[in-house]
């Protein structure tokens, strides 16, 4: 399954893609804080990524999605830089970039417009963002045994991200950005719902070492 890179999702919710971020980022952090050395080059649910790629790679999303926000052009064609080898204080450094990119989406017009080399509706981009930091979020914290549940205020953004998966899926699925749907297991949640549109298995878990 390869990387996802948005419907203004969650028809009847008036919450902005900066208000919804600030909710994914304050469960985001913590499961970026709690990945253990130890686990960097465990495999993921999203197969093209290891736990350091893949980290590396939500950095990469996060400054360009800054950009996006802004209105300015982005640049995906590079590989992400490796954020990791820069330093021990790279799980701050995540929150860090994790909160600016929170402010950027929340500036006074950054869903108006299109933005991007699509000129795609920036709505819909900041949507895509919005799922990259809760679907990757669980993918790490499925790597290394933690939980990610959304609950409470998180409930929101499965809302708006199911629209948004709605949209996209045939699009994606062509160019190979979500994996074919799978099978939702029996009583799923609407974030397992969510999980299963984008290629993902519920269910996975780590392979035993």
């Amino acid at each position: 399954m390869n990387d996802i890179h948005g419907n203004n999702g969650g028809l009847g919710n008036p919450r902005g893609i900066g208000d919804l971020l600030d909710v994914a980022v304050e469960r985001a952090v913590p499961v970026v804080r709690a990945l253990p050395d130890g686990r960097l080059e465990a495999a993921t649910p999203c197969a093209e990524f290891d736990v350091k790629a893949l980290v590396n790679h939500l950095f990469q999303v996060m400054e360009q999605f800054q950009r996006l926000a802004a209105k300015q052009d982005s640049d995906f064609t590079q590989s992400a830089a490796d954020r990791v080898a820069e330093g021990p204080d790279w799980r701050e450094r995540f929150g860090e970039e994790a909160h600016k990119l929170v402010a950027a989406w929340s500036a006074p017009g950054a869903e108006k417009g299109t933005t991007g080399a699509m000129n795609m509706p920036a709505a819909t981009v900041g949507s895509m963002v919005l799922l990259d930091l809760t679907v990757h979020i669980w993918d790490l914290a499925r790597a290394t045994g933690q939980e990610y549940v959304p609950e409470g205020e998180a409930l929101a953004v499965v809302e708006r991200l199911a629209g948004t998966v709605a949209e996209l899926a045939p699009t994606a699925r062509s160019m190979g950005v979500f994996g074919e749907a799978v099978p939702e297991p029996a009583g799923a949640s609407a974030f397992e719902r969510l999980l299963a549109a984008t290629g993902r298995d519920p269910r996975w878990a780590a392979p035993v070492s």
